[in-house]
């Protein structure tokens, strides 16, 4: 049994994380790879258990009782149905996962089901392996080289059969609201799901069933829910964590007592401590539920059922559980969160509310107009020309605006105002000392000025631009005619420049619109840069003048800093690595000296 789990798990963690990390901006393979990762926990630690801790024998029919199975037979199901846009190799992961999931679910009667198990596996492993070496390969040569299918419905298609709840409720198609669903949604739907099924429990009396749920509802409960606040702190959301964390809590507590209790010996009499407990989350769910009352109707109902949920966990402390009431409770529970998964996904995927999640119970009120004299951090969105015609006409009038890079979110201020650099400095807390490099659209803008860059600079600079790296060159007279003059002696050293031309569509074409813009990261100094707009607005808005709003950064870290002013001597220094790695800076540059040879 332990080697079709081990070579599977093998497979499925060594191709999921190698698609993350091709599609950094995706959300759609982190939560593939967070759901795959969650089964193998689950069933690892779950065969753990009943080779090694348990010795008595029941564990066969305990495990029986376990229904955990079927919501990722119907989350993987769903995976399959989402991926129908996709290509047809992406559809035949996933059906092959779901495949597995049927052969692992202990109510299915089968006489093979070792067998039928090992076959499963076995497909899926080898699915696995060609997709990894698929993707790496087509993604290094920038063209599909290993067939991968086409793409199995358009993807207006697809719209069209995810808004059908929409046409049915007789709801305007053409007035789709873009969607409020953030990436980490489907995760924290998923894990809290999982856990609500997998706390079925159709007798008290059955230690062995409590010792095997404890991985069940632990992992996905806990763990992994654990990494769903992450992604909201990292996206500076800021009510997205509390939600998360506070559930994980929940269900650490829920299997301390009800499943690890009888090992630990935890009994009726001893637990009053975890009475307190639930009427303390009793009490803070209360205003979680009015905080997701904000959000949407479906968000709402899980904390509502939430609330009974916590109920049944009071009486289970007070030896006042009807068990009927507790499993109907979690299997509502569990239906509203597969339904909170489906929305979610699909919502973020495309962006827009085809399927409902319900309007807000509580619409926050619209803030007051602020004094007189008193500007207020104005927030477009990135996608609307008009947005960018604001933003530059902020900046040209010496404005301060947080705006999206290639990298992180920025600072910028026009070079035309020198004053507001030194605005930077003062939102930022940044020492004087630290220069504030220059940004470009293209690097034909400084062709056309011909400042006198070595043909070595010239070629190393064609290699790295547009992208996430920053070249510093030696100062000029040039800079003037870029013009960069009014702001000449604020950027930069005395004797030296940083360059950023980053392969930022919003971000190129608003520097088309002002000119070159000074800029540096959208963080107060010495802390961690800002991946989302919603950082940004907490950190900065009150001091900036506006954010241009574009959902979550390409990086998590910024540009890697190259020093190039003794490039002619065969020297480039990396001063800071981010992005881009120092052996890719260092490829690039011997490039750039063989392309020269050759010139």
């Amino acid at each position: 049994m332990w080697v079709p789990y081990g070579s599977a798990l093998m497979c499925s963690h060594s191709c999921a994380p190698v698609i993350t990390a091709i599609s950094e901006t995706m959300f759609t393979m982190p939560t593939k790879f967070a759901f795959h990762g969650t089964f193998w926990l689950v069933k690892a630690w779950e065969e753990f258990i009943l080779t090694v801790a348990l010795t008595s024998g029941t564990g066969a029919k305990s495990r029986e009782a376990l229904v955990g199975d079927w919501f990722f037979l119907a989350a993987a199901c769903l995976f399959c149905f989402m991926s129908l846009n996709k290509d047809l190799l992406e559809l035949t992961h996933n059906i092959s996962f779901a495949l597995m999931m049927v052969s692992t679910i202990q109510q299915i009667p089968s006489r093979g089901g070792y067998i039928f198990f090992g076959v499963t596996c076995s497909i899926f492993t080898a699915v696995s392996l060609y997709t990894t070496f698929a993707t790496l390969v087509n993604s290094i040569a920038e063209k599909v080289l290993i067939p991968i299918g086409n793409i199995v419905m358009s993807s207006a298609k697809f719209q069209d059969i995810l808004a059908l709840g929409r046409r049915c409720l007789g709801k305007d198609l053409s007035k789709i609201e873009n969607s409020s669903s953030r990436a980490s949604d489907p995760l924290f739907y998923l894990c809290n799901g999982l856990a609500s099924l997998a706390a079925i429990q159709n007798t008290l009396m059955d230690p062995t069933q409590a010792y095997l749920s404890i991985p069940w509802v632990l992992i996905p409960g806990a763990i992994m829910q654990l990494y769903v606040c992450r992604i909201d702190v990292q996206g500076g959301r800021r009510f997205g964590s509390v939600l998360p964390f506070c559930y994980t809590a929940v269900w650490a507590t829920w299997v301390w007592l009800r499943f690890a209790g009888p090992s630990l010996g935890i009994t009726a009499n001893s637990d009053g401590g975890f009475t307190a407990g639930a009427i303390a989350f009793l009490i803070i769910n209360i205003f979680l539920i009015a905080l997701a009352a904000q959000a949407n109707f479906v968000q709402f109902l899980v904390t509502l059922v939430m609330e009974v949920v916590i109920v049944c966990f009071l009486l289970f402390t007070l030896e006042r559980l009807p068990l009927p009431l507790e499993i109907a409770v979690l299997s509502v529970f569990s239906i509203l969160c597969l339904y909170g998964f489906l929305a979610s996904f699909a919502n973020s995927l495309f962006n827009k509310e085809l399927i409902l999640m319900g309007p807000a119970i509580f619409k926050k009120e619209e803030p007051k107009k602020m004094e007189e004299g008193v500007s207020s951090c104005i927030l477009p969105q990135s996608h609307r020309t008009s947005s960018l015609r604001t933003i530059a006409n902020m900046l040209d009038n010496g404005g301060v605006c947080g705006i999206p890079t290639d990298t992180v979110y920025a600072l910028a201020a026009s070079c035309k105002h020198p004053e507001a650099i030194n605005r930077i400095y003062s939102i930022k807390e940044r020492p004087s000392e630290k220069p504030i490099c220059i940004c470009i659209s293209n690097l034909d803008q400084l062709r056309v000025i011909n400042p006198p860059f070595s043909p070595l600079l010239w070629n190393f600079m064609d290699l790295v631009y547009p992208g996430g790296i920053s070249c510093i060159v030696q100062k000029g007279e040039w800079l003037k005619k870029l013009g960069v003059g009014p702001a000449y002696e604020t950027v930069g050293t005395n004797d030296s420049i940083m360059i950023r031309v980053p392969d930022h569509t919003v971000t190129a074409h608003l520097t088309d619109m002002t000119g070159p813009l000074a800029i540096t990261s959208a963080n107060p100094s010495g802390e961690s840069d800002s991946t989302h707009h919603d950082m940004v607005i907490t950190r900065l808005s009150d001091k900036l003048d506006a954010v241009l709003c574009d959902g979550y950064s390409n990086e998590l870290v910024g540009s890697t800093v190259v020093n190039c002013t003794k490039i002619d001597e065969g020297i480039v220094k990396i001063l800071r690595e981010g992005c881009v790695p120092t052996t890719k800076i260092m490829q690039l540059f011997e490039r750039a000296k063989n392309t020269q040879g050759v010139l």
